[in-house]
């Protein structure tokens, strides 16, 4: 009986496959959570992507010849209305009519609380004193103009879609968001 004990604990044959059952519990939490950390990360580097495209995009609009800076992008923008409508097609479709194939099929759909992804459209008012204080009146491209700089701000937020929830884990309570601004130039 001694010898049996012996040669049982002994024998080699069985560690790979009792090394993998202690270690793989471990590695599968490192696979699917480096997954879902690289999901989330694209997740939000589209929105932020999307959201600076619609910045850019409005910073480029003709200003109205005789615009008011307000937070009103319609009493900014030479499209009046309109220019808040394009600059959300933009955000979302890449499209300035929104008819365009969206770059994340599904991706607005997904709502923080709302209807749909928020996309909102901001504007503020820098005076140009703070660009020129010592008033030498070098204001560059906005010498031109008799008011304030309109600076454009669009925000979005959409909510994560988890790989995991895929499988069962709910992890979408995690709401994206991001923001961009830019000086309106209407070039």
């Amino acid at each position: 009986m001694m010898r049996l004990l012996k040669s049982i604990f002994r024998d080699r044959s069985a560690n790979a496959a009792a090394e993998l059952a202690l270690v793989l519990p471990m590695m599968l939490v490192l696979l699917f959570g480096s997954l879902e950390l690289g999901n989330l990360f694209l997740d939000e580097h589209a929105l932020s992507k999307q959201v600076r495209d619609g910045a850019r995009f409005a910073a480029r609009l003709e200003l109205a010849s005789d615009y008011d800076c307000t937070d009103d992008p319609a009493t900014v923008f030479a499209d009046g209305a309109e220019a808040d409508d394009k600059i959300i097609n933009v955000t979302q479709t890449g499209a300035v009519e929104g008819a365009g194939n969206p770059r994340w099929v599904g991706y607005w759909d997904r709502s923080c609380g709302g209807d749909g992804g928020t996309i909102s459209v901001a504007i503020r008012c820098v005076p140009k004193s703070s660009i020129d204080p010592a008033a030498t009146g070098n204001t560059g491209i906005y010498s031109g103009l008799d008011g304030d700089i309109p600076v454009v701000k669009v925000s979005g937020a959409v909510k994560y879609r988890s790989i995991l929830g895929a499988i069962g884990f709910d992890a979408t309570n995690i709401c994206l968001r991001s923001e961009s601004e830019a000086a309106v130039t209407g070039v």
